[in-house]
């Protein structure tokens, strides 16, 4: 029989969907093992789709998106990233992981390396396994509060890096980068000639630190970077994202768009284009629902003397349980959704440097999130 190809077979099964499935065949579980959003989306924005799909909008579209979408995320760059490009740079995808992938298949050959952050979001990893590249972790370590080290960039590159990967808010650490840190991850990415994915899905969920896009630093068009609605406006089934990429790319995208997914639906993209020209009630509100929820869900914690990482932004908080999961997190958390029906992720799903710990997830409702928190085991109960 024939055999699968050596790159699908490389990449690993995800140890955040594991618990997820489990989780999904049990009763009474309080799921904060993924990244959904649990309020409504805002009604202007289903009446939209709802309208576009009713009026029989479901036709090809270009396959860099449509000109009024595009022309709306120009206009949001300008006005909240705080740079300005052409139409031609927006490139709309199905989803911020499209948008990842495209950034990586636009800037990777096979053989090439990438650097990722360790802990970081799983897909980081996968992509480049599927294309044949190779992910090269460079450690985020507590004792530096999850803060890239030059010293251990410097350490991770070789002649065959050709990708430094950067995620402000971070995911799963819920860290958030200054501009002073964006700059000197800019210039040993200059230094080394190398591109620069910019990670930004969580850019409006920040709490006690600005966020700065890193393309609004950028001096010398080496930025690509990913944006999505999914986490901004709960649109997370919608599977709409955005590339942004450094002048000169389009036609190559449009080449590779047309030979994955040829266009992003219509009633979907006039979707998003509500949600960026509508009223931002619902922006406004999840910001302060997730800020409240991180607040209270810390305020446990530090009750219960149980160690994480503060967050500055996105909606995870990055808890420490190596007191109890005896270097095995993942076999730990399996055992506590089974016996205290509360689902966490892994910390090692989002790579080696996360065993011990788990991540959490506060952008659900809040009397479950802190009946969840109160169930971990304290390093006072040993």
């Amino acid at each position: 029989m024939p055999q699968l190809s050596a790159n699908a077979k490389a990449i690993p099964a995800s140890g955040i969907r594991r618990i997820y499935e489990l989780a999904s065949e049990l009763d009474d579980v309080i799921q904060l093992s993924i990244g959904e959003p649990e309020r409504p989306v805002a009604r202007h924005i289903l009446d939209a789709g709802a309208s576009a799909w009713n009026a029989d909008i479901t036709h090809y579209t270009p396959n860099s998106g449509m000109a009024l979408l595009r022309l709306a995320i120009a206009n949001k760059l300008e006005r909240d990233n705080h740079y300005r490009v052409d139409d031609d740079q927006i490139l709309v995808t199905a989803g911020g992981s499209q948008a990842l992938h495209m950034a990586m298949s636009l800037t990777l050959t096979a053989g090439d390396e990438i650097l990722i952050p360790d802990p970081g979001y799983a897909t980081f990893a996968m992509v480049p396994k599927l294309l044949g590249a190779v992910p090269v972790p460079y450690h985020l370590k507590a004792e530096d509060e999850f803060q890239p080290s030059l010293e251990n960039l410097e350490q991770s590159v070789t002649s065959r890096t050709k990708v430094l990967l950067i995620n402000s808010p971070s995911n799963p650490l819920g860290v958030v980068y200054s501009a002073e840190k964006i700059a000197e991850l800019l210039q040993f990415a200059a230094k080394h000639d190398l591109w620069v994915i910019s990670d930004e899905v969580y850019e409006y969920f920040t709490f006690s630190r600005a966020f700065t896009s890193v393309a609004s630093l950028d001096s010398d068009g080496r930025v690509f970077s990913v944006y999505s609605v999914s986490k901004t406006y709960g649109l997370t089934g919608g599977r709409v994202g955005y590339l942004v990429t450094p002048p000169g790319v389009a036609s190559t995208f449009r080449a590779a768009q047309e030979a994955t997914v040829s266009c992003v639906n219509a009633p979907a993209q006039l979707a998003v284009l509500a949600a960026l020209e509508g009223p931002q009630d619902y922006l406004v509100e999840a910001r302060a629902h997730y800020g409240k929820n991180l607040e209270a869900a810390c305020a446990v914690l530090d009750q219960r003397g149980i160690l994480y990482q503060r967050p500055q932004g996105a909606f995870y908080i990055w808890i420490d349980v190596s007191h109890v999961s005896n270097g095995d997190v993942a076999s730990w958390a399996e055992h506590f959704l089974l016996t205290e029906r509360v689902a966490v992720a892994p910390g090692i799903a989002f790579g080696p440097a996360g065993e011990g710990w788990i991540r959490i997830c506060v952008a659900g409702k809040t009397e479950p999130l802190l009946q969840a928190v109160k169930r971990l085991p304290s390093p006072r109960d040993n």
